[in-house]
């Protein structure tokens, strides 16, 4: 399936069907990189926790858990499969605007301050209109 056709497709279905606006999304370069580096499963995963997200829903545990220590507001979203725990620093509180700065593998239970500390640098590249 070409590009373009997909593009078409994935617009048709999300504006199809849907009595309210979403919320739109905006990627930090490198939160957008590392979701396409991810499995298919992984990607289907997040993809669908973020269309919940657009459509108003409240995420919680075990999918979302809040992460005041990267910013008020801020959330981990978590996806994993088979082989993989992947994780995702997101905001809802801008307006209409889901803003998705940071994405990172977890081998460990506890989120890494070195993970907590680049989250805050991409969330504030994103704000301050640097990427």
């Amino acid at each position: 399936m070409s590009q373009n056709r997909a593009k078409i497709t994935l617009a048709y279905v999300l504006n199809s069907g849907h009595s309210r606006k979403m919320k739109g999304i905006k990627f930090h370069p490198r939160a957008i990189e590392f979701i396409r580096e991810q499995s298919p499963e992984i990607r289907q995963k997040i993809g669908e926790a973020l269309r919940d997200l657009q459509k108003g829903m409240i995420l919680g545990m075990p999918k979302s858990r809040p992460m005041v220590s990267v910013a008020p507001g801020a959330a981990e979203l978590r996806v994993k499969d088979a082989g993989t725990t992947a994780r995702m620093f997101y905001i809802t509180k801008v307006a209409d605007l889901i803003i998705v700065f940071h994405g990172f593998k977890k081998d460990t239970r506890k989120t890494p301050q070195h993970e907590i500390e680049l989250g805050k640098k991409r969330l504030k590249e994103v704000i301050d209109g640097k990427v």
